[in-house]
């Protein structure tokens, strides 16, 4: 908190860390908010017992979020039929509880922002985030507009990154946040993926929209806060 990160948003990528990330955050109120889910990587390993599991972590009041969720399609370690069962129904999931969504979209834009418009198209209240934003600007613009926010992480600084930078600079105030997605996309082999990786990635949001970093910062804090319901 010294370094001026005051929320962190812990994920799950199956039903043991969702537990943990959960545990982590009943230890550290405050500061450390649970996400539950199953990582498109872990699909088909889902049976009715570990959805049981999901369903009664989702309830918990210490839940914020239903995440990592979404789809992979650069490596299917699930069968891609298993990974939309299993993103469709823990949409449903969130639906259901009222909470937001931690989406992961790897080679699977169409696919992803196809689910995800019509999941909103329900009426869902709270809608979500696509982390680690991979897409265009025509893509961020159709979630922005059907109420997701999309995050930016570290590879946002890349130049080789046309389309996240594009749309980092397009953006409205509100309407995206940062993230480490530690301990992957990290500064570099040698240095350790912490949470202070995402005051980087505010810098650089910072020289892509012409702003200072504390007006990227707030607009964050404001943002984050409206998403799990705290605005």
């Amino acid at each position: 908190m010294e370094a001026g990160i005051e929320r962190i948003l812990v994920p799950g990528w199956d039903v043991s860390s969702s537990e943990a990330a959960l545990a982590l955050a009943l230890r550290y109120p405050g500061l450390i908010d649970a996400a539950v889910g199953v990582h498109p990587h872990h699909a088909a390993e889902m049976d009715e017992a570990a959805w049981t599991r999901l369903e009664q972590l989702a309830a918990d009041s210490g839940t914020r979020a239903i995440g990592e969720i979404g789809l992979d399609h650069h490596r299917n370690l699930s069968p891609p039929d298993a990974q939309r069962e299993v993103l469709l129904r823990q949409l449903d999931l969130a639906g259901s509880h009222g909470l937001p969504v931690a989406v992961h979209d790897r080679d699977a834009h169409d696919e992803t922002l196809e689910a995800l418009l019509a999941w909103a198209a329900q009426g869902i209240r709270r809608r979500g985030i696509l982390h680690a934003y991979s897409g265009d600007v025509a893509m961020a613009e159709l979630l922005h507009a059907a109420g997701f926010l999309v995050s930016f992480a570290l590879p946002v600084a890349f130049r080789t990154a046309e389309g996240p930078r594009a749309a980092a600079r397009a953006g409205e105030r509100g309407s995206y946040l940062v993230e480490t997605d530690s301990p992957y996309l990290g500064p570099d082999r040698d240095r350790r993926n912490e949470p202070t990786t995402a005051l980087r990635v505010v810098a650089e949001l910072g020289r892509l929209r012409g702003e200072e970093d504390e007006a990227i910062a707030a607009d964050v804090h404001a943002a984050y806060l409206a998403l799990i319901g705290e605005s």
